[in-house]
């Protein structure tokens, strides 16, 4: 794949996610929406806006979840090594992303600690992934 077509498509998820995430702050108001408002109201609210927007959602994931999980750039007559050296790299890419957001300080000024420790537990289960690839690969098909 060429590189112009992994940058444009890892543009196109971007803008994907961008529109989850916006979604997902719509179904929360709504939420917040509903608890506000007498039982008659709310349940005309559900069926109006909650609803369709929360399918939209559900339906905007699927949608994100299924291109992305594509494998751009592998063909299956590649082989399985071809997928895992693939994941590999997109695992590296994922641990330094995740690095240079913990280095931004990002996370201790915008976010919680939870948000803190997850991101450090994400990255405690990648860390020992690129070894456990090779190993892997070594030992296909054997």
């Amino acid at each position: 794949m060429a590189y112009a077509t992994r940058e444009a498509r890892q543009h196109l998820l971007d803008t994907v996610a961008e529109a989850v995430d916006e979604l997902a702050i719509a179904v929360a108001a709504l939420g917040g929406a509903y608890e506000l408002l007498d039982e008659v109201t709310a349940d005309r609210m559900e069926d109006a806006l909650f609803r369709p927007v929360q399918s939209a959602l559900g339906r905007l994931k699927r949608t994100y979840g299924g291109f992305a999980a594509a494998n751009p750039g592998v063909m299956p007559s590649a082989g399985p090594r071809a997928f895992v050296d693939r994941a590999s790299e997109t695992i590296a890419e994922a641990d330094l992303i995740l690095s240079e957001l913990q280095d931004s300080m990002m996370p201790v000024e915008v976010g919680d600690p939870e948000l803190r420790a997850g991101l450090a537990d994400v990255r405690g289960a990648l860390g020992p992934l690129a070894e456990a690839a090779e190993t892997f690969l070594r030992t296909l098909g054997r």
